[in-house]
C-alpha cells in the first residue's frame, strides 16, 4: 500500500531539489516560468495588436507587433528545444534574453525605433526600388519563418552536440552530425539566424538597419565560424575537413 504524499514515509523519500534551482541560480525555476510567461504575453500582445492594426486600419505600423512577436518567438525557442533536446545544459541564460549585451538590445531597440518613427513621419513613403515593397516584404516574411525553422530544427537534430557557447572541450557526447540539414548546410542553427535577422528588417521595412544588421551578423558569423571550426577539426579531425570540403554555409563567403 502506498503511503500518503503527506506521510512522514512519503516526504523523506523525496530527494530535496539541487540547489541550482532556487532562486538567483542559473536553472532557478521562478526565474524560467517568469520569463516563460513574459515571452508569451509579448507574442500574444504582438498578434492581438497586429492583426487590429491590420484589420481596423491601413497604418503600415502592424510591422512593429510583428517584429515583437518573432522576437518572442525566437527567444521561447531558444530555451525550449535546450530544455527539450540537451536537458543538462539547459539555464536561465538558454532563453539568450542578455546574450552579447548589450549590442543585442540596441541593435532591436533601434530597429524598433526606425520602423516607428519613419511610418509615423512618412507614412507614404517607399524606400524599395521599382516598386518591389511588396515584393520585399513577402521575400522577409519568407526569411523569417524558413530562418526561425532552420535553426530550431538543426538544434533539435544536434541534440547534445549543440551548444550557445562554444565548446573548448570535446565531450562524451558530442558527435559530428552530418546528417538531415547537415547534410547540405554547414552551421544550419547559425544558417537560421544570420537570414531570420535580415528578413526580420526587410518586413520592417527598414534600409538603415537592414544595412546595418547583414554588416553586423557578417561579422559575428565570420569570426565565430572560424573560431569554431578551429575547434571541430581539433576534435574529429580529416572526418571535419572532409565534411568542410562538401558542405558549405550558405552565408556569403562565411566559412570559406
Amino acid at each position: 500500500m502506498e503511503s500518503p504524499p503527506d506521510s512522514p514515509i512519503a516526504q523523506s523519500a523525496q530527494a530535496p531539489p539541487e540547489r541550482i534551482y532556487f532562486p538567483g541560480q542559473p536553472k532557478a525555476l521562478d526565474g524560467i516560468a517568469i520569463r516563460s510567461f513574459c515571452l508569451g504575453m509579448a507574442l500574444a500582445s504582438s498578434v492581438i495588436t497586429m492583426v487590429s492594426v491590420l484589420a481596423f486600419t491601413s497604418s503600415p505600423l502592424w510591422r512593429l507587433p510583428f517584429f515583437i512577436g518573432a522576437l518572442s518567438t525566437f527567444h521561447f525557442l531558444e530555451f525550449w528545444t535546450t530544455a527539450r533536446y540537451n536537458t543538462p545544459v539547459a539555464n536561465i541564460g538558454s532563453f539568450l534574453l542578455t546574450a552579447n549585451w548589450p549590442a543585442y538590445a540596441i541593435a532591436h531597440t533601434a530597429a524598433s525605433f526606425e520602423c516607428l518613427l519613419t511610418n509615423l513621419i512618412f507614412p507614404n513613403r517607399s524606400w524599395a526600388p521599382f516598386y518591389s515593397g511588396h515584393i520585399i516584404l513577402l521575400l522577409g516574411g519568407i526569411l523569417v519563418l524558413a530562418g526561425q525553422f532552420v535553426r530550431s530544427a538543426a538544434m533539435v537534430q544536434a541534440g547534445q552536440s549543440f551548444n550557445h557557447t562554444i565548446q573548448h572541450r570535446k565531450k562524451d557526447s558530442h558527435a559530428l552530425v552530418t546528417t538531415g540539414l547537415y547534410s547540405f548546410l554547414r552551421h544550419p542553427a547559425y544558417f537560421g539566424f544570420f537570414y531570420w535577422g535580415i528578413g526580420t528588417q526587410m518586413v520592417l521595412g527598414n534600409p538603415f538597419c537592414f544595412v546595418a544588421y547583414t554588416i553586423v551578423l557578417w561579422q559575428f558569423f565570420s569570426r565565430r565560424v572560424k573560431h569554431e571550426e578551429t575547434l571541430l577539426v581539433r576534435f574529429f579531425g580529416d572526418d571535419y575537413l572532409n565534411y568542410k570540403k562538401k558542405v558549405g554555409t550558405l552565408m556569403p563567403f562565411v566559412g570559406n
